[in-house]
């Protein structure tokens, strides 16, 4: 409760719009509307000549004579006034002799009392049916109409030993037989704190105060029958279902105060059960009365949990306690002088809950606004009735109706709190369902997984394996052309430190420039094998970047021939270019995307492998063709040689950095490194081709490159 004092704009004027709702409905329900006409007894007589009181019942009220500690029969006033005159003393009623005034004294609740009206009745109400509805009378009494006993309830005496209290309303039949009506009621009070005729009487047609009677206590029954079913089924939902405690408090509080509006009211008790025992009676109402407060702090704790402050619900325990022992232990005499205290007690239960209830609203807490709308209509007819008891309200007991309200309400909201978690419920259980299928197709389908993964490993550990062999054979290729190249190397490195060597000692100076040229070529050579090396492994690592152009493959082709051309005459070698395939299929200039320094080289080491392996007078021709594979076009570049050939069972190995092949009859000095097809393979590769090799092992080998086109154009 300490947000209380950090309010802000917004609670400040929900604070205020809540307390002139409030006082607007109170000042509503306490102040009562005036009667019309306005007719009260003055000094023991009611004029009512000129209304039609069988038509429009009249409540009584006004000044009646009053024979304070006297218990008079009808004609016993009439002696005392045939004898003495009209001396009487006279009171106001409704209203309890408590602390009223008499012969200079204030009267306390207790003694006995006789009380007398005549009322003049109109032309037209002599000859009607008509009826006294009595209410409660506090707490025995006698009523004599026109000199007749019609109405006993209880038992009245002069003293607590011959008096018997008990409470019921009567309805009482009269005829008149002249233009007056004479009421003479004997009460006596000694169990209550205050005595006499609080509440009104009232005059009126036999069937018209009939229906309203009866009117009053069907709804009375509908408003009882409604809170005791509503009680009732809410403790069975808690029995059913003990977690949640808000249906125990609800259903507890609602289930009281419909007992409890069955001792107010129209007294319905006495009028289903006559020997009710009256001291009982008021117990369990006080015992209800005192303990709602803190049942309705309960259950709001259990609504809004933690906006109840601890020191509250402590207070509330205490309090509620010695309340409800001082009702039990004590006589209604005693205890009734509390009803006061108790009034006070559970509006300031409600404010305080009310005020928590503004916080909530605030915060938009689900519930919180009709919870407090409620709160209030509940809260202003809890007033009405304490102030009704205490006879400063004339409006009767209200209370029934707004628990009635309240606890509709509080229904819709403990609905609401079960319908959702009932839907959070099924949502978790199909979510579950939804699980468990999935649980169990995961059960079916883990034979079938495991044995997949099982044979993924398997074929993982086959590639491994086979990795793992041509890893050993790269191994043994890469031994093998170390030892080539280490071969290669030291034979021309010897050669050459020997002609060194001659060329400075002049063993035969005629011959110096003819060792200086062999020392030359072989450092060309050497150099060359380096380099080639170096740009495979660069090759092969991705570090040789690309610059891809769209080229014509004719252009391209020619281009290369023409500055090849003479290197390969000058060889002693044909040389000749043949584009006539696409030529004569009338097929448009194919256009590749390439990179054409690279291509150039991958071609050219073609081109300088077919002239190593080709003798004098041979032929090197370059072609070019066009071929379709799935819808893709294909320009295929060829270079055939009329050399040695290469064995069939060789050609897939050709391409292999590792392998190094010794064609018979070639000389050594004409031999490479190898790596010359290697490097073109990688470089064909690098622009989405491929390269292969034909060849018979006899008649030279022909090398295609195909590279896909990206369009065809014309030439």
């Amino acid at each position: 409760m300490r947000g209380i004092l950090r309010l802000g704009s917004r609670t400040i004027l929900l604070y205020i719009a809540a307390a002139v709702v409030v006082g607007l409905v109170a000042s509503y329900a306490v102040i009562p509307a005036p009667d019309s006409p306005k007719l009260q007894s003055e000094k023991g007589v009611l004029d009512l000549t000129q209304v039609h009181v069988s038509e429009n019942p009249l409540k009584l009220k006004g000044e009646w004579a009053f024979y304070w500690q006297e218990l008079l029969s009808p004609e016993d006033i009439q002696i005392r006034l045939a004898r003495d005159g009209n001396n009487d003393s006279w009171i106001s009623i409704p209203g309890s002799w408590l602390g009223y005034w008499f012969d200079g004294q204030q009267l306390d609740g207790t003694g006995f009392a006789t009380f007398r009206v005549v009322i003049q009745l109109s032309e037209q109400d002599r000859n009607e049916r008509l009826a006294l509805r009595v209410p409660t009378i506090f707490h025995a009494y006698k009523l004599w109409v026109n000199g007749e006993l019609l109405a006993e309830v209880g038992l009245v005496g002069q003293d607590k030993s011959r008096v018997t209290p008990h409470l019921a309303t009567k309805l009482v039949f009269i005829q008149p037989e002249n233009d007056t009506v004479e009421l003479v009621i004997q009460a006596a009070n000694f169990h209550h704190k205050r005595g006499g005729i609080t509440k009104y009487i009232e005059l009126g047609g036999s069937d018209v105060l009939m229906v309203r009677t009866n009117l009053k206590i069907a709804a009375e029954m509908f408003i009882i029958t409604s809170l005791l079913v509503i009680g009732i089924y809410h403790l069975l939902l808690f029995i059913l279902r003990r977690k949640d405690r808000a249906p125990l408090y609800f259903g507890l509080f609602t289930l009281l105060f419909g007992i409890r509006s069955l001792l107010v009211g129209e007294l319905l008790i006495t009028q289903l059960w006559p020997a009710f025992p009256w001291e009982l009676q008021f117990k369990i109402e006080y015992l209800i009365l005192c303990s709602s407060g803190y049942i309705i702090t309960k259950y709001s704790n259990c609504i809004f949990p933690n906006y109840v402050s601890s020191w509250f619900r402590l207070a509330t325990r205490i309090v509620t306690g010695v309340l409800c022992l001082v009702v039990v232990v004590t006589p209604a005499l005693i205890y009734s002088k509390m009803l006061l205290i108790i009034g006070v007690i559970v509006v300031l239960h409600m404010v305080y809950l009310m005020v928590g209830l503004v916080q909530s609203a605030v915060r938009r807490m689900e519930g919180a606004l009709i919870f407090l709308l409620v709160s209030m209509v509940a809260l202003v007819t809890v007033i009405n009735d304490f102030l009704y008891y205490n006879e400063w309200s004339r409006i009767g007991n209200t209370s029934p109706l707004g628990l009635l309200v309240f606890t509709i309400a509080q229904m819709i909201l403990l609905s609401s709190r079960f319908t959702r978690a009932a839907s959070n419920e099924e949502r978790i259980a199909r979510e579950l369902q939804d699980a468990n299928n999935k649980l169990t197709e995961m059960n079916i389908n883990l034979e079938r997984t495991v044995q997949e993964r099982t044979q993924a490993l398997s074929a993982a550990h086959d590639d491994l394996r086979t990795s793992y062999d041509r890893l050993l054979h790269y191994e043994q290729g890469r031994k093998k052309l170390l030892a080539y190249i280490t071969h290669d190397l030291r034979m021309p490195l010897s050669n050459m430190l020997g002609y060194v060597e001659a060329v400075q000692d002049k063993v035969k100076p005629e011959h110096n420039e003819q060792y200086l040229k062999y020392i030359r070529d072989n450092t060309v050579r050497i150099n060359r094998m380096i380099e080639e090396l170096s740009f495979l492994s660069h090759l092969e690592t991705g570090q040789v970047s690309y610059r891809m152009e769209q080229v014509h493959v004719h252009h391209f082709l020619r281009r290369f021939f023409e500055q090849y051309e003479l290197v390969v005459r000058d060889a002693g070698l044909n040389f000749m270019l043949d584009t006539r395939d696409t030529e004569d299929q009338g097929t448009k200039s194919p256009v590749v995307e390439m990179d054409e320094q690279r291509l150039e080289q991958a071609l050219f080491n073609l081109v300088s492998n077919a002239m190593k392996f080709t003798s004098s007078d041979g032929l090197v021709r370059i072609a070019l063709a066009v071929n379709e594979v799935n819808h893709t076009q294909y320009a295929i570049i060829s270079v055939q040689d009329s050399g040695t050939g290469i064995p069939p069972d060789q050609l897939e190995q050709i391409f292999d950095r590792n392998y190094k092949y010794d064609r018979p009859g070639v000389e050594k000095s004409v031999e490479g490194s190898g790596l010359g097809l290697a490097i073109c393979r990688e470089i064909v590769q690098a622009h989405g081709g491929t390269v292969r090799a034909e060849s018979d092992g006899k008649t030279g080998a022909i090398f295609y490159v195909s590279i896909p086109c990206i369009v065809n154009e014309g030439r």
